[in-house]
């Protein structure tokens, strides 16, 4: 079957438009920015007053439990957010469902922002708390693929991994954010004050943020590689049951990679650090804006080391850069609670900025990882599905897996050996996969893309 293929498409899956490559990057940079600010800002909150405002009556530790299982509670809504979006992605397009996506994820974030407490409408307050978690989870399970493949499926055959960093580096510049908003509320409504009113202003701020992520991806067409496929009419009726059919153990494989990194990243992304090192009951108790300020940087460190290894991963590979990566992330992990335990802010902003490093080894390349993995007519069912499967094994209950093993011992030993046991199944998974790096991504190269990249298989 022939067909006239999209004004400036390349037979690589490229567009020739340098511009419009740039408007890509600059969409999936701000969007996924402004989508996991909204999930950060959730789950800072969950480390640091939700127990409090929400969850008072259980008590003060199995509060602090609830308000952690709430931030995993929307990991388990995530493969359904990735069932949908990958399904309308493969079907309808890549850009209809990122809007759709945003949306969502900001009027859930508003309205947390605007919810009474316990102490105001009672067992209702964490009810529709955790409702709305929920509509942030489905989001999230959405939007990571459909930024992946935007940005991945425009870029220059010998720079997808550096294009693929753009949604990548959206995460620590959401962290970033996240945290900045936070440490300046801090200190404008310190003390009673944050809880009474301060944390609410982070929720409210997203509406703008959206308002301004909407404008900006509005203004992106849409992937050339689903272009062609639309054009030429050959959208899979049934992506998710032909993902399955034909490629069940890579999206186990490919998950598990994205958990290995998931799991350790959740240790600040999920709250679990910056609520160790602020508990009053705990061994460390550092005031919350100095911390929320370390956590800052840390996330400038993650989004500079995802932004080079996106870049390295075109230089070496996939592969060896993910290898390089977890060696490091496990040097991170042993080191984290020994710098965190010396009780200091410098101490602590060491052990975030070694273990970011790795973090961002293991996170710079998943998008084009992920992106050479699957053939074009289910790709965005099958990185979607892949990266939800992972954060539900990896983060999900990261931070209250560690909540509950110091708990119960004391001692945050336990929790170093969880996170390096993470990080080994993580380099297992990565060991499995042959290297596609620079894999043709267009549906005229579905035979090649379908023979499976996991070692010891030539079939899907």
């Amino acid at each position: 079957m022939t067909s006239t293929p999209p004004p400036g498409f390349t037979p690589t899956g490229t567009i020739a438009g340098t511009p419009d490559r740039r408007r890509v990057v600059v969409a999936t940079v701000v969007g996924t920015t402004v989508e996991w600010y909204d999930f950060f800002i959730y789950a800072f909150a969950a480390g640091v007053v939700f127990a409090q405002l929400f969850f008072a009556p259980a008590g003060a530790q199995f509060a602090q439990i609830l308000s952690f299982i709430t931030v995993g509670i929307s990991f388990l809504f995530r493969p359904l957010g990735a069932f949908l979006a990958g399904h309308f992605g493969d079907k309808i397009g890549r850009r209809p469902v990122l809007v759709i996506t945003l949306l969502m994820m900001g009027a859930a974030t508003t309205l947390v922002g605007l919810l009474p407490t316990y102490a105001a409408i009672g067992v209702w307050a964490p009810v529709l708390l955790i409702l709305l978690r929920i509509v942030q989870g489905i989001s999230a399970g959405g939007e990571w693929g459909g930024a992946v493949l935007m940005a991945v499926e425009h870029a220059p055959k010998a720079k997808r991994g550096l294009f693929g960093a753009s949604p990548q580096i959206g995460v620590p510049i959401g962290l970033l954010l996240a945290s900045l908003v936070l440490a300046l509320m801090a200190q404008i409504a310190p003390g009673e004050a944050f809880l009474v009113w301060g944390w609410r202003v982070p929720f409210l701020l997203s509406f703008i943020l959206i308002l301004v992520g909407y404008w900006v991806r509005r203004r992106v067409s849409e992937s050339p590689v689903f272009t062609e496929i639309a054009e030429r009419k050959e959208e899979t009726r049934m992506p998710i049951v032909e993902l399955f059919r034909k490629h069940a153990l890579l999206v186990i494989v490919a998950a598990l990679v994205f958990a290995g990194n998931n799991a350790v990243g959740y240790m600040t992304t999920g709250g679990y650090v910056q609520h160790y090192a602020t508990d009053p009951e705990g061994p460390i108790k550092l005031n919350p804006g100095p911390v929320f300020w370390v956590v800052a940087v840390s996330g400038a460190t993650w989004l500079l080391s995802t932004w080079f290894a996106g870049w390295f991963s075109d230089k070496i590979g996939r592969r060896n850069t993910y290898i390089i990566g977890w060696i490091v992330q496990l040097v991170g992990v042993f080191l984290l609670f020994p710098l965190t335990n010396m009780g200091s802010v410098v101490s602590l902003g060491a052990a975030l900025v070694i273990l970011t490093i790795g973090l961002g080894f293991t996170y710079g390349p998943q998008a084009a990882l992920y992106s050479e993995l699957f053939p074009a007519s289910i790709r965005f069912s099958g990185v979607s599905i892949s990266y939800a499967i992972g954060a539900i094994i990896g983060g999900a209950f990261a931070p209250t897996i560690a909540q509950a093993i110091f708990q119960a011992t004391g001692a945050t030993n336990g929790i170093t050996w969880y996170l390096a046991g993470m990080t080994l199944i993580g380099l297992v998974a990565t060991l499995l996969l042959r290297d596609r790096s620079g894999i043709p991504l267009g549906p005229d190269h579905e035979e090649e893309q379908a023979i499976s990249p996991i070692y010891g298989l030539t079939k899907a």
